[in-house]
């Protein structure tokens, strides 16, 4: 069995939470929070600093920042800089490559998998954290 990649979830729930508190957090908070040793916060969120979602200050109160209000952060921008984790990826074989079945099945597989891949990624486009951090505060999800 695989163990999935949550990098995705814990990130958005780290994000959030720095956003709702409005202040510094060290990776030691944020990594209390997710459950994980700051070195693997620093590592995580290194990528979202690159890509403008977050501000990091060094030092004794140094730590991280939301850099953008949450509205103007989609789930879309999250993932990307997080690389694409977990996103599905067309799975084919080449046991037999002159076999007319493995190639319609893998013809299809990348046609319906690539196909599930870009309708998740408009939703996450569509999907701003600040949507989420409402229904946080609402209860509706």
């Amino acid at each position: 069995m695989v163990t999935p990649d949550l990098r995705f979830p814990r990130v958005l729930h780290a994000l959030i939470h720095l956003s709702l508190r409005d202040r510094v957090m060290s990776s030691a908070e944020i990594a209390q929070m997710l459950t994980t040793h700051p070195v693997v916060v620093r590592r995580l969120l290194a990528g979202l600093r690159d890509a403008g979602l977050l501000e990091a200050t060094k030092g004794r109160a140094g730590g991280w920042r939301v850099a953008r209000p949450l509205d103007e952060i989609t789930m879309g921008d999250v993932f990307r800089a997080l690389g694409r984790p977990g996103l599905v990826e067309p799975r084919v074989t080449g046991d037999h490559p002159g076999c007319p079945v493995e190639g319609a099945v893998n013809r299809t597989l990348i046609e319906v998998e690539t196909e599930a891949s870009d309708l998740l990624l408009a939703r996450y486009e569509a999907t701003s954290l600040g949507d989420i951090a409402r229904a946080a505060m609402t209860g509706d999800r």
